[in-house]
């Protein structure tokens, strides 16, 4: 869709160039017809860098959501988002009277059960002296063999009661550190040092373990996640290259690289996540916002280049190629060079055209390799589709540069169309 508004701005561009050259400049033929206009680029040669283009979600650096482990209503609020925080600074502070009277009746139980276990101890102390009596009589024949297996089972009894009251000392010691954790709960602390966002804490409002609270991370730095195919495994690797693009920072690129892959696929999806950790100073990134990232993970072989722009499908015979100006520069005088900045000069005289076909070797996202023509040669940008209509075999060329082409094909639809109204009005005032 993008494409198809690309290419009728860019005919746009063609009828602004064609009509705002001013009389003398369009030219005529010995018919009274219109010679047209077109912008052109000299084909180079190299590689193009293979990239997969894929949308990404930020997140900030180690972010977390912050959710109450006991159910209290909301006493004090003392943070608001936007505010920084450090670890262990406090959040929210719940109601905590049910929890004190709880690790208070905790307390008490543990006390009880530590005075059982003495008390069994004690009984287990006065059993063994007996026996140990009735062991030296037991050795004179003062004691039957059954007073003695009635002392030692007593002695097994006590035992067994001084084992019981040590586990109900640990279960009430740990009864009463339960109790302490969820009083300290009721104190809700920064588990990181960040900044704090989407507060829905409010006091009044009951709290549940369901409920977050507020989300915390780091803005200085942030992680990108985006999916990745099994059959982008085979390419794409962490380590490799990354840019990242918003709309919200059109003038900005930022660069990392994917820094880790999960290994398993997801059901029925057959994709999985790969995350991007980038610097984020002047915190472009939010979180929550999605991004563009291209995975750069190799180049094409070398091939001749030209701009996506340049191709172009011949209606009359179904063929893909480009318009070539074989003549231009050599034949034909270019009246003005191109600019530093690469804006457009002045048109040449009526030159020849011809369409040739080509064969589309690799493609990138604003260039493409193909073969049937080398490398030096003019190539059609804009302008193709009056080549079509007018059936000539001639047009007057206007040199341009390959960065403002590459420039023009990233454009958003609105920002191009305001270009080329913008070089009309400045092309019709030099005419004048």
């Amino acid at each position: 869709m993008k494409q198809k508004k690309y290419l009728t701005l860019l005919l746009l561009a063609a009828l602004i160039l064609t009509n705002c050259g001013g009389e003398e400049e369009q030219g005529f033929s010995a018919q009274n017809r219109t010679v047209p206009a077109v912008e052109a680029v000299q084909a180079q040669f190299g590689s193009l860098p293979l990239e997969e283009r894929l949308s990404g979600t930020v997140r900030a650096g180690n972010q977390v959501e912050i959710f109450p482990r006991i159910s209290a209503p909301v006493e004090e609020v003392y943070v608001e988002s936007g505010e920084s925080v450090e670890r262990g600074e406090v959040l929210v502070q719940l109601r905590d009277n049910e929890y004190r009277e709880r690790l208070r009746q905790a307390e008490a139980n543990l006390r009880i059960t530590k005075a059982q276990l003495r008390q069994a101890e004690a009984a287990l102390g006065e059993v063994e002296a007996d026996l140990n009596r009735q062991r030296i009589l037991a050795e004179r024949d003062l004691v039957t063999d059954m007073e003695m297996e009635q002392l030692e089972a007593e002695a097994e009894s006590a035992e067994a009661s001084v084992e019981l009251a040590n586990a109900q000392v640990e279960q009430a010691e740990s009864t009463v550190e339960e109790q302490k954790d969820a009083l300290e709960q009721a104190t809700i602390r920064a588990p990181i040092s960040g900044t704090v966002g989407d507060r829905a804490a409010e006091t009044g409002m009951q709290a549940t373990p369901n409920n977050r609270l507020f989300v915390i991370g780091d803005l200085s730095r942030s992680k990108i996640t985006i999916n990745v195919t099994e059959r982008m495994l085979q390419y794409v690797e962490s380590g490799q290259s990354v840019r990242i693009y918003s709309e919200n920072f059109p003038d900005t690129v930022l660069t990392g690289e994917v820094s880790r892959i999960s290994p398993f696929l997801g059901e029925g999806s057959f994709s999985t996540q790969a995350e991007i950790d980038v610097q984020n100073p002047d915190r472009l990134l939010l979180p929550g916002m999605f991004v563009t990232v291209d995975v750069l993970y190799g180049e094409s072989e070398q091939a001749t280049l030209i701009p996506l722009s340049a191709i172009y499908n011949n209606p009359q015979t179904g063929e893909t190629g480009v318009y070539v100006a074989p003549g231009f520069g050599i034949e034909t005088e270019i009246l003005e060079e191109i600019e530093d900045n690469g804006s457009v000069g002045q048109l040449s005289n009526p030159t020849e055209v011809e369409f040739v076909p080509i064969e589309v070797i690799a493609k990138g996202r604003e260039a493409a390799g193909v073969a049937g023509i080398k490398s030096g040669d003019w190539v059609v940008t804009v302008g193709q589709n009056l080549l079509v209509r007018d059936q000539g075999d001639d047009a007057r060329v206007r040199a341009t540069s390959w960065e403002k082409i590459m420039n023009m094909q990233k454009m958003q639809p609105q920002d191009l169309l305001q270009e080329i109204l913008n070089n009309g009005v400045a092309d019709q005032s030099t005419a004048n």
